[in-house]
Formats: structure tokens, C-alpha cells, sequence
């Protein structure tokens, strides 16, 4: 079944190649019922899945490239299941709006290639989550920055060559220091690359530091934290809407997975030294990114830095490393990619139908007569969601994340819990100015098109999504309850009890 949901996706993206050019209702028909299988195949893995077993399930393994000591070795537990189940729907909702934003109702340009590559990027995603192998992981880490790069270079805004390059340049540095910690790891402790038969703790103590850290350097662009996020907001606003989607919805988790997983599992007994600083730097980052969102006058970059913002919450969750803040964490990461996934749908249907992101420009969309007031009801649930209201998906990541981490950092959370304040004050000035200002009829167009049924369907599931596990946390909670998303290579384990969730 794991293989399944790897190369479902990437097979799938050879067939779409073989289609004809001439049918492009065909091509993206064909994409999205192959990527709505993959999804359904992540829902089935939940009633597959033991929730009392602790430790990887439904395992796959077979000896691969025996002197590389790369095997394929594919598994699964309570902190890739939700990523999975996330990643694959975000995948159906991009590919469903695949034609949302192009200019003057033209259909996308070369479908094939575009819904090929998006089809391979969900293989490769999967593929990250569910390998077991260090080198098999860092196969799928680096492959995907090809498709990554590609679609944002060729369906990209005005300065998608910029933007695309930087990505490009800075996850693959990324993914240099990631390499060199596993080699480091492997090669140090003479042992095999196969996750559960690391032996971290046999190194001295200095050199386990010095590998932890160049893996945290490593994963800290791809997430990203302040200093390395300066790709973010270039490749979250050239980006096409699907494309935004997938990179602020689920490849930034890649980066707050690793950490968990090989960061703080594979260094249990070190992670202590570097949680303070980590955590710093992660309220830093929140903070920082909150004050710059209040300063964008581009709706997409005011998103952009929001996600830096909220993903830095994982962060301070993970460097705290107590069993409610990894619970926390992981409920963070699938509700931060609901939100923005929406927030960036919803800012996509805005500029097709107006042609512009610019604060100062839009106004009055609230209004009947313009056509888009079910877009704004959705943009006001998406930011009350991400503003952390009660009643919300948002809210359960957040609360159970700043519970966990403010019995390790207190200062730190409560610095964190400002920018989450901060949250309210630029979305606020987002809602007001696009949404609740009044109509100049002389300078911007009394009505804009309708925004057809169709078109509001991604919009609407995932705010379905965010406001029943929001009513429902335990449905999500549920999914890495009693599980065990950290191995340690000295038998110890980190185990998550969601009992606090009782009530």
C-alpha cells in the first residue's frame, strides 16, 4: 500500500504524458482522478493502522543498491500519517484549480508537463514521509526540487526566473547539509543507513553536536527560519495558485519533519543543548515575519510571510521535545496546511477576477455588486482560523503546541503568543481594506465576473476541513495518539498521549 501511494502518482504522471495535446479537459480529468485515488488510498491507510501499536507500521522492505547500503525501506507512523493524508489532498485540490489564474480565461498552458510534474511532486512528497532509509529519504528530498523548480519557472509571475532560481539554489544547499550529516552519521558510527539501526549515541558527545547541527542548518532553509527564509516570500508570490498551495501547504512540512524525526530522533540524549537556541530563533522568526506581513501592501506576500510566521510555532514545539508539544507540533503542521492552502486558493480567486493583489487597489469585495462576497466570507473563516478563534482547526494546533512548549520556554511562548496577536492586526487590515472599503467606482470596476460554483468547491472543502476539526480535534489528534514519531537509536522512546485532549 505504501508503494502505492509513491509510485501511483509518478506512474500516473507517465500516462498523463501520452495523452493527446489536443484534449486538455482530458489531461487534467485524467491527473485528478489518478491523484483522488492516491488520496483515498491515504484515508485507507487510517483504518489500516493500529492506533495502539507503538512504532513504524505496515512496513515494506527489500535490499536495494546493497554497497550504497541504500535499501528501500518504507513505513509509516503517527507523524507521517497525517502529513500523507495532507499532502495528497492538497494534491487533488491544486490539480483541480490547475486552471485558476490564466489571463483572460485562456486554459493552462502546456497541461501535460504541468499536471505530469505536479503528479511526480506528490510521488516524491509521499516518498520523503514514508522512507526509512537516510539515503532513500534524501533520494525523495532532492528529486522533488526538479518538478518544484520547474513549475514555478514556467508558470510563474513576471519574475518566476528569479524567484524559481533562488528556491532552487537554497534547497539544494539544504538538502548538501542534510546529505553530509547522514554520510556523517553512517560513516562515524559504521552502521547502516537504515533508520532503526542508527546508533547515534555511540559518537562522542562533540561530534554528535556537530552533526545535529548541520542537520537543523539543513532543514531550517527548507522550512524556513529567519535568517534562510529569503526564498520563501519570492517563491510563494510568483508562484501560480496550485503551486503556492502545494509549497506553503505541505513542502514546508518536509523541513518541521525532518527535525522531529531525524533532529530529535536521532539525537534524544543532545537535543537538550540545542533546544534553547532553536527555540530562539524560532520566536525570532514568528515575531519578525509578523511585522513584515503588517508592512506588505501584496495580498500574496502578506500570506507568504504569515506561513513563516505560524511555521515557526512548530518549530519552538519541536525544540521543546515534551510529548504534548510533538503532539502539538503535528497538529500544527496539518492545520497550518489547510489554512494557507486555503488563504492562498482564496487570494488566487481574487486576482483572477480583479487582475490585482494590491492592498491599495482592491476594496469593497464584501459588496453584492461585486460579485465576490462568498469569497469574502471564506477569506474571514481562513483568517479567524489562522488567527487561532476557538471553534478551529488553527486554534487546536496552537493551543496544544503553546501547552507543550510553555513548560519548557515560558518567555519564549509568551513572545510567540504576541505574534499570534499580531496575526489578527494585519489579516484585520487585509479584511479592510479588500473587503470592507468602500467603492470608487471612478478608478477600479463596480462589478467583477461571478466566481462560478465550480471555482469555490477547493475553497469550501477545505474550510469545511478546518471548521469540523476544529469542533472535533480527536479525529485528529486521534491520528498520533499512543504512537511513537521518534526512535531512539538507545531503545527510548517518545510517546504521544493525547489524554489531555479528554474533555
Amino acid at each position: 500500500m505504501l508503494s502505492f501511494l509513491v509510485w501511483l502518482p509518478i506512474v500516473g504522471a507517465l500516462l498523463v504524458t501520452c495523452l493527446p495535446n489536443k484534449n486538455p479537459q482530458l489531461i487534467r480529468t485524467t491527473s485528478l482522478v489518478i491523484s483522488s485515488i492516491a488520496f483515498l488510498l491515504s484515508l485507507l491507510l487510517i483504518s489500516n493502522y493500529d492506533f495502539q501499536i507503538q512504532g513504524i507500521q505496515l512496513t515494506e522492505f527489500f535490499s536495494w543498491i546493497e554497497v550504497l547500503g541504500l535499501n528501500y525501506n518504507l513505513g509509516i507512523d503517527g507523524l507521517s500519517l497525517p502529513l500523507i493524508v495532507l499532502n495528497n489532498l492538497l494534491i487533488c485540490l491544486a490539480i483541480y484549480s490547475g486552471d485558476l489564474g490564466q489571463k483572460n480565461g485562456n486554459i493552462l498552458a502546456r497541461p501535460k508537463l504541468f499536471y505530469s510534474l505536479i503528479l511526480v511532486l506528490a510521488g516524491c512528497i509521499n516518498g520523503a514521509f514514508l522512507a526509512q532509509n537516510l539515503l532513500l529519504f534524501f533520494i525523495f528530498y532532492e528529486v522533488k526540487l526538479i518538478p518544484t523548480y520547474l513549475l514555478i519557472n514556467i508558470w510563474g509571475g513576471e519574475n518566476r526566473g528569479y524567484a524559481g532560481t533562488k528556491y532552487l539554489l537554497y534547497t539544494a544547499f539544504s538538502g548538501i547539509f542534510v546529505l553530509a550529516a547522514f554520510l556523517g552519521i553512517v560513516f562515524l558510527t559504521n552502521s547502516s543507513f537504515d533508520y532503526e539501526l542508527v546508533q547515534t549515541q555511540i559518537l562522542p558527545l562533540s561530534k554528535q553536536l556537530i552533526l545535529l547541527i548541520t542537520l537543523i542548518i539543513g532543514f531550517a532553509i527548507k522550512t524556513p527560519l529567519v535568517p534562510l527564509h529569503t526564498w520563501l516570500p519570492d517563491a510563494y508570490t510568483e508562484s501560480s495558485t496550485p503551486v503556492s498551495m502545494i509549497l506553503s501547504g505541505i513542502l514546508s512540512k518536509v523541513g518541521t519533519y525532518g527535525l522531529i524525526r531525524f533532529g530529535l530522533g536521532l539525537f534524544p540524549q543532545l537535543w537538550n543543548n540545542v533546544a534553547i537556541w532553536l527555540a530562539a530563533i524560532a520566536t525570532v522568526s514568528a515575531l519578525y515575519a509578523s511585522f513584515v506581513a503588517i508592512s506588505q501592501t501584496d495580498v500574496k506576500k502578506m500570506v507568504a510571510y504569515s506561513s513563516i510566521a505560524h511555521i515557526a510555532f512548530v518549530v519552538l514545539a519541536t525544540a521543546a521535545g515534551t510529548s504534548i508539544a510533538i503532539s502539538g507540533a503535528i497538529c500544527q503542521m496539518f492545520a497550518h496546511g489547510l489554512i494557507v492552502a486555503l488563504l492562498f486558493y482564496l487570494v488566487g480567486v481574487v486576482e483572477a477576477k480583479t487582475g490585482s493583489r494590491d492592498l491599495n487597489v482592491l476594496q469593497g469585495l464584501m459588496n453584492p455588486q461585486r460579485g465576490l462576497p462568498v469569497i469574502g466570507g471564506l477569506t474571514i473563516l481562513a483568517v479567524m482560523a489562522s488567527a487561532g478563534i476557538p471553534g478551529m482547526v488553527g486554534f487546536v494546533g496552537e493551543y496544544i503546541s503553546f501547552q507543550g512548549s510553555f513548560t519548557v520556554f515560558p518567555t519564549l511562548t509568551i513572545l510567540c503568543l504576541i505574534a499570534t496577536g499580531l496575526t489578527s492586526v494585519y489579516f484585520v487590515i487585509l479584511l479592510n481594506k479588500v473587503f470592507f472599503g468602500k467603492i470608487d467606482c471612478r478608478q477600479t470596476p463596480a462589478v467583477y465576473p461571478q466566481v462560478q460554483a465550480t471555482e469555490r468547491l477547493p475553497a469550501l472543502i477545505l474550510a469545511m476541513l478546518i471548521v469540523i476539526l476544529g469542533i472535533q480535534p480527536a479525529w485528529l489528534t486521534n491520528l498520533t495518539e499512543f504512537s511513537i514519531i521518534a526512535s531512539h537509536p538507545n531503545n527510548t522512546t517518545i510517546v504521544i498521549q493525547n489524554n489531555y485532549l479528554g474533555t
